[in-house]
Order: structure tokens, then sequence, then C-alpha cells
């Protein structure tokens, strides 16, 4: 800070930019308020139908969500500039102060350009007869000398300090705003300082490392890991290639065993902070950032530390990619780039792939569950899980073509194979020679295949695995859609996919249940389509055939959750479903059928063909090789509950254009007084099971009861939605009572289609 520059400042513009930021705070807080409440509120409650819901409706959320991050970057900016001018202002007093108070002792400073001289005001041999000069001493020069240098020094430290962070938070993103929130400059600095603080520490060679470096770094990315400015400057300031080498050294025994010896238990935490530092990071817009995307992206083939042996860049990012919400452009770069390799490694997949086995003294890259991390698609598929939409797009992208392509199938059903090209999905899902990635638990890991299946549920319902849909979740995309078709296709063609590795039901559950209006769509046989309207989707429409639905159900029923998932969410899409077909007030062009008691009966047999199929499938896990004790299934029945807890909607996606009504005055979005909710708790108080010896009496009861317990939940849904609406007319007409009947029909038609559709999946007794 020049002398001058600070002696002379004059702080106007300053103050204009403060209060202009101010007032534009205050005016963002109002538009972030109206489009929260008004535009976004307004949005997923309106009933939105074909392309307004696909596009619209996310468009709108979007919107809302960058007044948000525009008011929190306004905010931040105004703290940072009010307090820098506040700062500068106080170290203007403090100079004007410091060189007042050598006046007295006869000291003046005056500046030099290029800093400034602490020199005597007036020499007594040439003041004016009869004047007194203060005297001073050495000590006095060098004091003052010294306070006005700290002055500034400070006050070049706060002006630097808040240019830094102002570029850093602009630099965040190229459109758009950044939802960098700090509280005042120096929170922001900090976290900026502490970033390139713990770099250089990372970016030692890891066998020099200490444990108190290690938990230093640890614990500041486990403060900051969240943080926007932190997590890019750390990132960009270590760079891509000096990030992979600290990770892999660190687990690396050769290169600093006694690390490893006093930390090892701390590795897991290390790794889950490294890898949502860098998340957040990538989220990062800079040019910097940018570059460090890219050439991580290019070390993806490259050996990492041990002069040029160690395992492969992909094999130690994709580990580091278990946590945190990764940039969607960078994870499907990196991923079209992970599969180039994998076609390499593997002769277009016609071979396993050995050099992501793990082998004798490999470092375990991987510290978050039982895999060594060998296979880099295992850590990957875990990071697409947490991010949608960059899943969808790498499992529908081409994994190999039909001219390159070692796999063949019956293409035209002439029994004569042909060459077939195959997406990521169908690869991953039908083809892959997984390699063992575990020397401790050999074949038995299945991580590498659960986080297929957790991607899978990303990519096909909108949401992160693990989570329900939400008011915010986009309804599904044709890119979704189609690769929904892919899975029930393939299912269909071959359950073993499934059935052979049964820890993956309860996502592709989760996927069923949030396409219920596609499957009972497909399994009302109706060609012109008017059943459309009977299960209306707010978004694109899986194209799907009954065959398949039907193979597909039975096979998710063998597996307790997977059973649970689309069962509770039948039931609730069922009863969801009658209330609005119930309601007098929906428009003309949205109605199935003015004789309301058709639809209803209609609704009943399809959930009703829903429920039979999966009790078809629960049978086959009874009385087939997995031997599956009937108490599992009502045990998950009965721990939905505490996921669903009878929330509107709750569990059966976005595929519908309709939130249910409450019944007696409830305010919609309660509890306990809806019609689905009141039905599910009834399906919940039941789900207590009794295991069983025989199979064959098991197979009867579970029919038997089976059927009248979906009975009873039909006919208490109708009943619940015509109360709702005041139908007393349909009361009267016995509604509840032929709901019944039409649900009945509807389970007893599910054993008849699977003994015509499915019979190769039965197991006879």
């Amino acid at each position: 800070m020049d002398l001058d520059a600070l002696r002379f400042a004059n702080f106007a513009t300053l103050d204009t930019a403060v209060s202009d930021w101010e007032l534009l705070v205050r005016h963002l807080v109002e538009l972030e308020r109206g489009a929260e409440d008004g535009l976004h509120e307004a949005a997923n409650t309106a009933d939105w139908t074909g392309m307004n819901a696909q596009v619209t409706k996310e468009f709108v959320g979007k919107t809302a969500g960058e007044f948000k991050d525009a008011h929190t970057q306004a905010n931040t900016i105004h703290k940072i500039l009010a307090d820098t001018r506040d700062e500068l202002r106080q170290y203007k007093k403090d100079l004007e102060a410091a060189i007042s108070r050598g006046q007295k002792k006869n000291l003046t400073v005056t500046s030099t350009g290029g800093g400034f001289t602490v020199t005597m005001n007036i020499h007594p041999d040439r003041a004016a007869r009869g004047t007194s000069v203060p005297d001073h001493s050495e000590s006095d020069v060098t004091a003052l000398r010294d306070e006005v240098q700290a002055i500034l020094k400070n006050a070049s430290e706060s002006d630097e300090s808040a240019s830094k962070v102002l570029t850093a938070i602009a630099d965040q993103a190229k459109m758009g705003f950044s939802d960098a929130n700090y509280r005042d400059r120096d929170s922001a600095a900090d976290a900026v300082q502490a970033a390139e603080d713990l770099a250089k520490i990372a970016a030692k060679n890891p066998e020099d490392l200490t444990p108190a470096e290690f938990d230093r770094v640890n614990s500041g990315l486990e403060k900051y890991k969240d943080d926007p400015l932190f997590s890019e400057r750390f990132a960009t300031q270590l760079g891509p290639k000096k990030t992979l080498e600290f990770w892999q050294g660190i687990n690396d025994p050769a290169m600093n065993p006694s690390l490893g010896h006093e930390r090892l238990d701390k590795f897991d935490d290390l790794q889950r902070n490294l890898g949502m530092t860098l998340a957040t990071a990538t989220q990062s817009d800079s040019a910097d950032m940018t570059s460090w995307k890219g050439n991580m992206i290019k070390l993806g083939d490259q050996p990492i530390g041990r002069d040029g042996g160690g395992p492969m860049g992909f094999q130690v990012m994709s580990n580091l990619m278990r946590t945190g919400d990764y940039d969607d452009q960078f994870l499907k770069s990196y991923g079209t780039k992970l599969m180039e390799t994998e076609r390499k490694l593997t002769g277009n997949g016609e071979h396993a792939n050995m050099a992501w086995q793990h082998m004798g003294m490999d470092p375990w890259l991987n510290r978050i569950g039982d895999d060594s991390g060998d296979d880099p698609l295992t850590g990957y598929l875990k990071g697409l899980s947490n991010s949608p939409d960059a899943a969808t797009d790498f499992f529908n992208e081409q994994y190999v073509s039909k001219d390159d392509s070692p796999f063949e199938r019956d293409t035209d059903g002439n029994e004569k194979n042909g060459k077939v090209p195959l997406s990521n999905f169908q690869y991953l899902f039908e083809e892959r020679d997984w390699p063992q990635e575990s020397n401790l638990k050999g074949d038995d890991d299945n991580t590498g295949r659960n986080n297929l299946a957790l991607a899978l549920e990303a990519a096909t319902t909108g949401h992160p695995a693990g989570e329900l849909p939400t008011a915010d979740t986009p309804a599904h995309n044709d890119q979704q859609a189609k690769l929904f078709e892919s899975i029930v296709s393939s299912v269909a063609d071959d359950n073993g996919r499934l059935t052979d590795h049964s820890y993956m039901s309860d996502s592709i559950g989760q996927i069923t249940s949030e396409y219920l209006p596609d499957i009972n769509r497909a399994m009302t046989d109706d060609q012109d389509e008017d059943t459309n309207k009977l299960f209306p989707v707010a978004g694109s429409s899986a194209t799907l055939n009954h065959r398949d639905v039907n193979a597909l159900l039975m096979t998710v029923g063998q597996n307790p959750e997977g059973y649970a998932a689309v069962e509770v969410a039948n039931k609730s899409y069922m009863a969801n479903l009658m209330d609005y077909h119930m309601n007098p007030d929906l428009p003309a062009d949205q109605r199935y059928s003015n004789d309301t008691q058709f639809a209803v009966e209609q609704i009943a047999h399809g959930s009703g063909e829903v429920s039979g199929t999966l009790a078809i499938g629960r049978q086959e896990a009874v009385a087939g090789p997995a031997e599956q004790s009937d108490k599992e299934f009502d045990q998950s029945v009965g721990q939905w509950k505490n996921a669903i807890s009878g929330g509107i909607g709750t569990g059966i996606g976005v595929g519908t254009s309709f939130i249910a009504s409450p019944i007696g005055g409830a305010v919609a979005g309660g509890v306990a007084s809806t019609a689905s909710s009141m039905v599910l708790e009834a399906l919940f108080q039941d789900a207590e099971g009794h295991a069983k010896d025989d199979a064959g009496s098991v197979i009867g009861e579970l029919w038997e009861s089976g059927s009248e317990q979906n009975a009873e939940y039909t006919e208490t849904a109708a009943e619940n939605a015509a109360k709702a609406h005041h139908r007393d007319d349909l009361m009267d007409d016995s509604i509840d009572e032929k709901a019944r009947v039409a649900t009945q029909e509807g389970f007893r038609a599910a054993g008849v289609n699977t003994a015509h559709m499915s019979p190769h999946l039965k197991t006879d007794i």
C-alpha cells in the first residue's frame, strides 16, 4: 500500500459501491423470496403435463435457484467490500494519528515513490528565532517508521486479500452465480490461505509426510470440504498429478510405512474428506479448475508413482469419487475416457480386464468398504450414483459399435447370431467380466455390481441413489425412460442377471416403483393408448410390453427389499390414483372416462395384477434356490414405514400429475389423513410375517392371504378417496366393493399371465 494512497484516500467511491451492493442485497432478498414462494412453490404444486412437466418445471426450479445464488453472492460481496472499506478507513485514521504524534516530536513521514522515509521536520539550526523545536531520539524515529510500516502492511493485506477473494468468487461461475457464502472478508481470506497452506503440505513427497502433517491436512479438509473457494484453490494449487500422487503415496506401504502404522485408522476419513473437497472444486468454472479437470482426465491411463510402475490415474482418482457431488460434465468426460481405456484393456470387452484386478502387494486404494479400489469403475459408479444427469448420459452412451463388437446375439429370431452394438449399460449389466478386487473376500466382494445398481437408480429416477423423489425431482425424460426400457428388456431376457446378484434388487425395486404408471400402461394391453389418461405420466413414458413387465415384477419380487419397494409404492400409487380420478373437479381433457366407477375398477385391476405378480416372485424366493424366509419380506415392508412416513405421493415417483386430496379437511401433505397414508398404515401393521417350514404350504398360504389383503387395501382406498371428495353417489353404488372385486380379478390375472408369459421363471413344486 502506497503511503500517499492511504493518507489521502477518498472513500466516497467505495462508500457508494458499498451502499449500492447493500441496496442490491435488499432487492435480491425480495426477488429470492418471490422466486421461491411464488415461482418455485407454484411450479411444484401445478398440474404439469407433457413437455411442461419435462422442461418448464425443471427450468423454473433452476431459475429460482439462481435468484438464491445471486442473493448469496451479492451478500458476500457486500460484506467483503464493507469490511475492507471499514478496515482501510481505520488504517487511514491510524496512519494520520501516527504522523500527528511524530510531528509533535519534530518528525515527518514523506513518500519516496516506492516507499517512505521518516525525517526531522525542522532542523534546530534552521528554526525561527525564539522557536522551540521538540526533541526526539533515534528510537522515536525507529518506532514511528515501524508503526507506519505495520499500518501500510496491514492495509496492503486487507486490500490484496479482498481483491483475491472477490476475484475468486467471480471466477467460480462463468454463467449464473456462485453460492460461496462468507460472513466477512477475513473468513473468505482464511479459507483461501488455508487451501494454499494445505496444498503445500499435500504436494510433499509422500514418504516425507509426518503424522502431524497428515492430521493437519485431514482436519483442514474436514473443515473446508464444502467451501467453494477453499476447494478450488486447494485443488488447483496442488494440481491433478500431485493430487493422485498424494493419495497413491499415502496408501503405498513401501513409501511411508510409519504413516500407515500410526494413521491407518484415519485413512477412510481422509478419503471421504479429500473426495468431497475435490467434488466441490469441480463445480467451479474458473480457468484453473477447467484446466485441472482436463489434465486429470488425461492422466487417467497413465501410471502414478513408483517411477512409472504404479496404478493408473483412473484407479487412484475413481476412489476419490465415492463421496461428494462431482460436476456432471467432468463425470461425463471422465467416463468416456474411462470406458475407452476399458475397451483397450479388454479387446472391446472380449476378455477380462486383468490390469484392474487386485494383485499381491498392490496398494489398497480404497479405504471405504471392502473392495481394494483396483477397479476404477467401482468408485466411478458410486460417484455417478450421486449425479443423476451424468449417470443417465453415461449408461446410454455406446460402448462398442456393431463393427467392432465381439458380442453376438440372435438379432432377428432366426437363431443365427450376428454382431450387435452395446451401450455402456448393456456391457456392464450383461457382459462385463468384473475383476476380482479383493484377495480377502475373493468372489464374495460385490461392491462393483452393487455400485452399478446404485448408479442405475440415479440414472433412471433423476435423483441420487438412496433417496426418495421430492417435489423438485424432475419428471422422467426421454433418456431416463429409454434406460428403464433397457433394464426391463434385459431382466426379461435373462432374469439371472438380477437373481444371481440379488443385492442389486433394492435399487432395481426402487427404480421399478418410480415407473409404476408406465408399467400399468403396459399391462392394460391397450393398443390405442386411451388408458394413458388412466395412468397419467408427467414427463416421458417408457414404452414397455406386458410380457417383459411381468418378468421384471416377478424377478424383483424374489428379493425382500425389491419386493417391499414396489409393493409399498404400488399401494400408495393405487390409493392416490383413485383419489385423482374421483375428484369431480378433474378437467374433462384429463379424465379417462366419465364413468368414474369404471376408472376405479380398472385402477384396482391394475394394482391387483402388480401385487399378484410380486406375490408370485415372493413365492419363488420361498420355493426356489433362494430359500428366503417369508418373514424377511414382511420385515422389509415394515422397514419402509420409516422411509415413507405416509407422505403424499412419496415412493411412487414423479410419473404422475396429481397430488392426493386430504381426508376430513386435513392439510395436504399431512401424514395420517390421506387416502394413500391410511392404506399404507394398514399395510405396515400387517407386515409381521411368519416363516414356515414347508414350501408348498407357504406358497398356498401366501397366495390366499396376499389376495385377501390386497382386496382389503384396495377397498379401503376406494372408500377413503370417495369420502375425501364427498362422493356419496359412488358409495351408494358400492364403489368400494366393486374395487375389491376388480383387484381380486387383477390378482388372479397375475397368476394366469405369469403362467403363460413367464413359465420359464417359475419353480415346479
